[in-house]
């Protein structure tokens, strides 16, 4: 089974000069020694990945599931080149294929993982099943047809007792005495049986989708069951897994998942850079860079697409770089990361050149709101990113200067984000359980934010709710837009103050999605109206920013069980 490949399988000779300069460092802090470790990806390695690309694409089964997949250039005890290549997770159901670098686990935990894959296949296949029985799709029929003929038999009594109406109104002016009795007992004995017509459909349709309802509970309840089972069973495989996997980095260390990261997502350890740097380091094979992309349908959350490049994921890979790449030798002297470019926020620290660094540091420190040993909120400024860029010149953010400044700064993580340009309050947790706990409070709309925008026209309503999807498509970029495929999006807003040109509005998002506000702002089925300073949504006033804060954020402390409640001035 061969798994070091010739470059000449990917690309040809001189494709990309070995000069070319870095685009992207993978990075982690020495458990040991606290120094920083890192490994390029280069133009070379993005060459030879783009060429497994072009292999993927050449069979219609990679396109059909959607996951990262990873190259690795080494050099071998011969000095000579070669690269390994790895999927994350399964490919094809598989966590072994041949060519391809292997999972980590032994052969016991490899059988257990192989049985217990079965019962979550066939698990899945009696999900599916239950989702499709026939009762399923004859009870919407039914419920359709008898919604219709409701309807229809309401209108045509509502007609009647319209006509009833002005009979009796016609009978009280014309007749008296026993006819005139007779005539309103008649209309009532009308009313009487439209009222028995209502009570018989009503009978006849829950006699036949009583049956139905009763099967159709049966299966639901099944399906929680078999949930449940599956869930159960991914959390002691899981267990397993990180309890049986054992990490190996390139200073001939060999450790225990748990042992390294503690309590880690699902996942963690079959993604492409363990698997590559644990095959090379018990393979005596020396890394010089790595590459890792994206093939096939696009992740669930839509933030991944098919033929894009993508670095350490910060949940599952980065807790983990740190350990793996010591004992790597590291290129000395680092090369700037692009040519004639300042670098002002990477290169520095790589190089030893720390002043730069140190002072926007400094600056990030004077922003920061709120601290504890779980959490941090700073008030970030317009122009800085939230989180690091998979580029480098977009390195800079404000999770990337708290990791130089602080010295548990590698666990800093973002549950929510502010974009670009936005300014305000923007919160960050410590540790795992702090990012698990604020990000469910976040999914789940339990957090309260206000953000303060000026509009750049006039707003007619006071008040009021907009509910519009929101959809981005991947050709552009992160353009969003209206769009029934979109993901449901909802904003309350408060008119605040008026002027001749321009209104002062807060927003309450209780959904999260990327330029929501924006984008509710300025659609005509929004306000219609963009946010001034906005010009990817319309607005064409010269002004130095855009004009949107997040000003108020109130959230459960995830340790201490009290509410947290933070405010910062609008700048504008």
């Amino acid at each position: 089974m061969m798994t070091l490949y010739l470059l000449t399988d990917f690309i040809s000779s001189g494709c990309v000069a070995d000069d070319s300069p870095v685009s992207y460092w993978y990075e982690g802090y020495c458990p040991q020694t606290g120094k920083l470790l890192t490994l390029p990806r280069t133009p070379f390695v993005e060459a030879i990945a783009i060429g497994l690309m072009q292999q993927l694409a050449t069979e219609a089964r990679y396109s059909h599931e959607g996951k990262m997949y990873g190259v690795l250039l080494v050099e071998t005890a011969a000095g000579e080149r070669r690269v390994l290549k790895a999927f994350s997770g399964l490919l094809h159901g598989c966590s072994t294929v041949a060519g391809w670098v292997g999972a980590i686990e032994g052969k016991e935990l490899a059988l257990e993982e192989a049985r217990t894959l079965d019962m979550l296949a066939a698990m899945k296949q009696e999900l599916i099943a239950l989702q499709q029985i026939p009762e399923q799709q004859k009870y919407a029929t039914l419920v359709q047809d008898f919604e219709t003929r409701w309807q229809q038999l309401t209108i045509l009594h509502r007609d009647r007792k319209q006509q009833r109406q002005f009979q009796r109104q016609v009978f009280q002016d014309t007749l008296a005495g026993v006819a005139l009795v007779e005539a309103l007992a008649q209309l009532d004995e009308q009313s009487r049986q439209d009222g028995i017509d209502r009570k018989l459909f009503k009978r006849q349709r829950d006699a036949l989708l009583q049956p139905l309802q009763e099967a159709i509970a049966q299966a639901d309840k099944r399906m929680y069951e078999l949930k449940q089972q599956r869930k159960s069973l991914s959390r002691q495989l899981q267990a397993l897994m990180h309890a049986s996997y054992k990490l190996s980095n390139f200073a001939g260390e060999s450790l225990p998942l748990q042992q390294l990261a503690g309590s880690l997502p699902t996942g963690t350890g079959t993604c492409c850079a363990p698997k590559l740097l644990h095959y090379a380091a018990t393979h005596n094979l020396k890394p010089l860079a790595m590459a890792e992309f994206w093939w096939g349908s696009p992740s669930t959350n839509g933030e991944k697409v098919q033929g894009e490049f993508y670095g350490a994921c910060t949940e599952r890979c980065q807790p983990l770089m740190g350990f793996l790449l010591s004992g790597l030798q590291q290129r000395s002297p680092q090369p700037p990361l692009i040519k004639g470019a300042k670098n002002d926020f990477v290169s520095p620290l790589k190089r030893g050149i720390k002043g730069d660094l140190q002072n926007l540091c400094i600056q990030t420190k004077k922003s920061i709101l709120y601290e504890d040993e779980w959490l941090i909120a700073v008030n970030k400024p317009p122009g800085l990113l939230s989180v690091p860029g998979r580029c480098s010149d977009r390195y800079d953010s404000v999770v990337s200067r708290l990791r130089h400044l602080l010295p548990d700064g590698m666990a800093i993580a973002a549950p929510h984000r502010l974009d670009l340009e936005t300014s305000g309050i923007l919160l960050l947790t410590r540790d795992r359980a702090s990012y698990r706990h604020l990000s469910q409070q976040f999914q789940q709309r339990r957090v309260r934010k206000v953000y303060e925008a000026v509009l750049a026209g006039c707003v007619m309503q006071a008040s009021g709710t907009i509910q519009l999807p929101l959809w981005g498509d991947p050709s552009d970029r992160p353009y969003q837009k209206i769009d029934a495929r979109g993901k449901p999006s909802l904003t309350e807003f408060q008119v605040i103050t008026k002027l001749e040109n321009s209104t002062r509005i807060q927003f309450f998002p209780l959904t999260g999605r990327t330029h929501q506000l924006r984008v509710h702002a300025a659609d005509p089925r929004g306000l219609g109206i963009p946010i001034l300073g906005d010009r990817l949504y319309g607005c064409r006033a010269q002004v130095e920013r855009l004009c949107l804060h997040a000003r108020e954020l109130c959230f459960e402390h995830p340790h201490l069980g009290k509410s947290i409640s933070l405010q910062v001035e609008t700048p504008f």
